[in-house]
């Protein structure tokens, strides 16, 4: 009778346990980003690994979560890229329209086709995977870290997406337009392009400026964890821009200081943009930090009185 009673318990209370599902879960995970992390160093960590069995199944706890996180990454990456399948033809049309569409390029090899198809299809699937990518790596750096650095963390995955969307898209419809039609009329030499040569450009191309545009993000990151200092950024713009030239100069397809310069000015923009984000970020630090010192300072002062 206990048992019917019980079972019949459970089955009123299921509806709003389904109900409480999402309130419970994110309760849980406020928790989780909230927690502060067993500060212990790393210089400590080694010197026991051979004298503590703890410590050395620590150390393999980690690497197992490590391969676990990656076989994630590697099963959704294979997932996404398997799904572009059926949207590469489409998107080698879209990404050929600067040229004039797939009828203007020709394959002179015999897998030359293939290749470029597994090509579109590996960037677009690496483009789209990009999030849970990145989010995975948080969630195996996340128990080491700090509160305030696990939740800039997580808010950094959707902003490094757009960051990087940005860049591939910036180079798509500014710089690419206005540097083919330079490189199709250098000189009087009939332009046969092959369809490798041209994706593989392209792509790389957007792949370098995506990587570009997530300089702020990286240098807020770094200002927050105490590593780069903004008054450091700001006395070396003047060499900032010498290297941004350099890199510019590398990157860009062409040798002419238009094209350059498309490549360069927002370059600077998110240099300079990066300084203000250091800024904000080293003072969040400072005053984390000096908050932190009041905190201990209060707690000695207790203890002496006590």
């Amino acid at each position: 009778m206990r048992r019917i009673l019980s079972g019949l318990w459970r089955g009123i209370l299921f509806p709003f346990q389904i109900i409480s599902l999402p309130f419970r879960l994110a309760s849980r995970f406020r928790k989780y980003l909230n927690t502060e992390p067993e500060e212990r160093p790393i210089g400590e960590v080694f010197a026991d690994l051979a004298t503590s069995p703890d410590t050395r199944r620590m150390l393999w706890d980690q690497v197992e979560a490590l391969r676990m996180h990656l076989l994630r990454m590697v099963a959704v990456l294979g997932i996404a890229v398997v799904a572009c399948f059926w949207i590469a033809n489409d998107l080698m049309e879209y990404l050929s329209a600067p040229v004039g569409g797939l009828e203007k390029l020709q394959a002179i090899q015999v897998t030359e086709e293939i290749g470029v198809f597994m090509r579109v299809s590996m960037s677009a699937g690496i483009a789209i995977a990009l999030p849970y990518l990145a989010f995975e790596l948080w969630l195996f750096a996340a128990p080491g870290l700090r509160p305030r650095e696990r939740k800039l963390g997580l808010i950094g995955i959707p902003l490094s997406t757009m960051l990087y969307a940005a860049g591939m898209a910036f180079t798509f419809y500014v710089l690419i337009p206005a540097a083919l039609p330079f490189l199709g009329s250098f000189t009087r030499i009939s332009q046969f392009w092959t369809a490798r040569d041209y994706f593989a450009f392209i792509m790389g191309l957007m792949v370098w400026i995506g990587l570009f545009f997530e300089f702020p993000l990286v240098i807020y990151v770094l200002s927050a964890m105490g590593l780069v200092q903004p008054k450091v950024l700001s006395q070396q713009w003047r060499l900032a821009v010498v290297i941004i030239a350099i890199l510019a100069a590398a990157v860009t397809p062409t040798v002419d200081p238009v094209n350059m310069g498309l490549v360069m000015i927002p370059m600077i923009l998110l240099y300079f943009a990066s300084i203000g984000l250091s800024y904000i970020a080293f003072a969040g630090r400072r005053k984390r930090l000096s908050d932190e010192q009041k905190e201990g300072l209060g707690m000695e002062a207790n203890r002496s009185g006590a």
